[in-house]
């Protein structure tokens, strides 16, 4: 495939600053790509940073995650990347408050903006030893952003406690959706 041919198509994707339809294309596998995304959200290519967005913004606009694995595909070519971790990186919130409900969103480090809900729902993880929260968030299909920890905090702040499952936990409300982050009797603990 030559360049002009793979920049056409996703051209569209950078003038828009949305993403693709990856989940719509399945491509053939066409091999891998010096290109991996730190746990800290930054891009390389081969071992050199990726400094201009605009190229961060598309890459991220067409990337796809199948199993563990991440590519950059286009109704044409799928192309293996790394990433250490998750390819975003929550780096903001906002609530907005209406009558007797909420709404949080979340921007990312490339500029995405989605609201917590059931199609972009939380998920904590704790590191064995620490019992350190490690948030993430679900930003788009099966894509997740790990919520920074000034971020995380200012998520914590709002939370209250409500029971879910019959066991009353520390969470959020977003679109009328609670989202536990952890059990109230394992606060104690940590």
């Amino acid at each position: 495939m030559s360049v002009s041919k793979f920049s056409s198509t996703v051209y569209k994707y950078i003038k828009e600053s949305n993403p693709a339809p990856v989940h719509l294309w399945d491509p053939p596998y066409c091999g891998e790509l010096d290109i991996r995304v730190s746990r800290d959200g930054q891009w390389y290519y081969n071992k050199s940073p990726i400094n201009r967005k605009r190229l961060v913004k598309l890459f991220s606009n067409i990337l796809k995650k199948e199993g563990n694995e991440y590519f950059l595909v286009t109704p044409v070519e799928k192309i293996k990347i790394i990433v250490d971790d998750v390819p975003f990186i929550i780096v903001d919130i906002e609530v907005n408050k209406r009558e007797q409900s909420q709404e949080i969103s979340f921007l990312t480090n490339i500029e995405d903006k989605f609201s917590l809900g059931l199609n972009n729902p939380l998920r904590i993880t704790f590191k064995p030893g620490t019992q350190e929260p490690i948030p993430y968030v679900i930003v788009r299909k099966n894509l997740e952003g790990l919520i920074d920890r000034k971020t995380f905090y200012r998520l914590v702040d709002i939370s209250e406690t409500h029971y879910y499952e019959g066991v009353k936990w520390l969470g959020v409300f977003s679109l009328d959706t609670f989202f536990p982050i952890i059990e109230e009797t394992k606060l104690h603990s940590l």
